[in-house]
C-alpha cells in the first residue's frame, strides 16, 4: 500500500475500529492505488483520501411504526450520503436486520466508485434500516415505509439524492415510499428509482443487475477466447439479482446448476430452463426465504441443506446474495474444482482471503463494483426518462445497459492490464472509479 494511503487507512482504523465492513472496503480500494497516488501528488496535497473516507453527510433517525396489533415498534433508519463530486447521491435502501452504520458506510463507499465506473452523473450513497420485512404483513410494511419516508424526505430529491431498492426493498416498498413522499411534498418527480413501470419506472430495471453482470461476464470470457454457451454456472441467492443473471445466462445457452438460500442450495445437474427460472420468482414471492421447494417442484434436482454451492464443480461462479458470502475455504473448493472465472455480483461478496486465493491461482476474478453496476446504471436511465417525461422500450434500455457494461469492462481492462498481459480487474475497477471521483474533488476545491 502506498505510504499516503497507508497513513490515512491507519488513522481510519484508530478512528472507527468497530466498523469492520467499512474498513474492509476502504482497504480493498487503497491497496490498488499505489501507482496512481505516486504519479498524482495533487491528490495528497488536496487531502483527497482523507475527504474520500469521510461521508459528506450521515443521517440517522428513529422509525416508529404500528404493527398489526396496534403496538408501537421502533427501528433505526440511515442515509449515508458519501460523495457528490460526480452528481446527485445515488444508491439503494436496504431493509434487513444486519443493517448498521458500518454496513451502510461500506455500501455507500463502494457505491461511489461503482457509480463513477458507469461514467453517468451520479454520486455515491446508501441507506436503509434494521427493520426486518420477513413475516410482516403488507399493512405493517406500509406503516413502516411511511414512517421511514417522513424523515427521509427532508434529505432527498431528484437533483439531490435519488434512492433505489436493495435487499428487502422491492417494487412494493418503493411504491409505499414514493406515495408518502408525494403526499408530503406535493411533487410527482423522479425522487426514487425502481418504481412501477406504469408510474415512472423503467423497463428492464428489475432484470438489470443480473443482465448487466452476464454482459460483463461475456466480455471476461471473450478475453479468454471462451463463450458462455454450454458453460456450467453456479449462482448463489434466488432473489432479483440471481433471477436476472439466471435468466440471461439461460437465454445465452449457459447451464445454470445452482441457486441458494439461507436454508441451503439447489443442485440441478440438468441445468435450469426458462420455467425453472420463472419459478425463482414464485419462491421469492412466497416470503419464506427458502429454496428447498425447488427440489420438490423439479424432479432430478437436489436440495443440500445448510451448505453453500461453491463445492460444486463449475466453469463459472457468480455470488449473488450478500457481502462476505464466499470465504477462503469456498474459494479453495472452486480452485480445486478448476473454476475458470469468478464474477462477483453481490457487493463485496467475496472475503479478502477468497479474492487472494483466486488471484494467486490465476483465476480470472472481477469485483462487484464493476460486475453489478448494471442495476444503478439502469436506475440512472430511469432518472433520465423521468426528467424527460418519457419512457423507452425495453430494447432501447437493454441496448444502453449493454453499452454501459461494455464501457465499464473496457475501463477495467485499460487500468488493470499488467505488463504480462494479464488483467487485474480489482485494480482496474478501483483505479478507474477512483480517478474520476478524485479529479472532480480536486477541480471543485473544498
Amino acid at each position: 500500500m502506498n505510504a499516503y494511503a497507508k497513513r490515512v487507512f491507519e488513522e481510519l482504523q484508530v478512528k472507527v475500529p468497530w466498523e469492520k465492513e467499512f474498513l474492509q472496503s476502504v482497504e480493498e480500494v487503497f491497496e490498488s492505488l499505489g501507482t496512481v497516488l505516486d504519479e498524482n501528488p495533487q491528490y495528497e496535497a488536496n487531502k483527497v483520501l482523507e475527504r474520500m473516507v469521510n461521508p459528506e453527510r450521515i443521517i440517522s433517525f428513529q422509525v416508529p411504526w404500528l404493527n398489526k396489533d396496534n403496538e408501537i415498534e421502533v427501528n433505526t433508519g440511515y442515509r449515508v450520503q458519501f460523495n457528490s463530486a460526480l452528481g446527485p447521491y445515488k444508491g439503494g435502501l436496504r431493509f434487513h436486520p444486519s443493517v448498521n452504520l458500518s454496513v451502510m458506510k461500506f455500501l455507500a463507499f463502494e457505491q461511489t466508485f461503482k457509480d463513477s465506473l458507469t461514467t453517468l452523473p451520479m454520486g455515491g450513497a446508501k441507506g436503509g434500516s434494521d427493520f426486518n420485512p420477513k413475516g410482516t404483513t403488507d399493512f405493517e410494511i406500509m406503516n413502516f415505509c411511511k414512517s421511514f419516508m417522513r424523515e427521509l424526505f427532508r434529505h432527498i430529491g431528484p437533483d439531490v439524492d435519488v434512492p433505489a431498492g436493495d435487499i428487502g426493498v422491492g417494487a412494493r416498498e418503493i411504491g409505499y415510499l414514493f406515495g408518502e413522499y408525494k403526499r408530503l411534498t406535493h411533487r410527482y418527480c423522479g425522487v426514487l428509482t425502481g418504481k412501477g413501470v406504469g408510474w415512472g419506472g423503467s423497463l428492464v430495471r428489475v432484470e438489470a443487475t443480473g443482465f448487466g453482470a452476464v454482459y460483463f461476464l461475456q466480455h471476461m470470457l471473450s478475453l479468454k477466447n471462451m463463450d458462455i454457451a454450454g458453460k456450467r454456472i453456479a449462482l448463489s441467492g434466488f432473489g432479483n439479482v440471481a433471477w436476472g443473471a439466471a435468466l440471461k445466462a439461460v437465454q445465452l445457452g449457459a447451464k445454470v446448476v445452482t441457486i441458494s438460500g439461507p436454508d441451503g442450495y439447489i443442485l440441478d445437474e440438468a441445468g435450469m430452463d426458462l420455467d425453472k427460472v420463472a419459478y425463482m420468482l414464485e419462491l421469492r414471492a412466497s416470503g419464506k426465504d427458502i429454496v428447498a421447494p425447488y427440489a420438490d417442484k423439479f424432479p432430478g434436482s437436489k436440495f443440500i441443506a445448510g451448505r453453500k454451492p461453491w463445492e460444486v464443480p463449475v466453469d463459472i461462479a457468480m455470488p449473488c446474495a450478500t457481502q462476505n458470502e464466499l470465504n477462503g475455504d469456498d474459494a479453495q473448493n472452486l480452485v480445486n474444482n478448476k473454476v475458470k472465472v469468478v464474477a462477483e455480483v453481490s457487493n463485496m461478496g467475496c472475503r479478502p482471503e477468497a479474492v487472494a486465493c483466486f488471484q494467486n491461482a490465476g483465476i480470472t476474478f472481477a469485483p462487484g463494483k464493476a460486475v453489478n453496476a448494471g442495476g444503478v446504471s439502469t436506475s440512472c436511465l430511469e432518472m433520465s426518462q423521468n426528467a424527460g417525461h418519457t419512457n423507452w422500450p425495453s430494447e432501447e434500455v437493454d441496448r444502453k445497459l449493454h453499452e454501459i457494461m461494455t464501457n465499464i469492462h473496457a475501463a477495467c481492462v485499460k487500468n488493470g492490464k499488467a505488463q504480462d498481459g494479464s488483467i487485474d480487474y480489482v485494480a482496474g475497477a478501483n483505479i478507474a472509479g477512483f480517478k474520476r471521483v478524485a479529479d472532480a474533488m480536486v477541480a471543485q476545491g473544498i
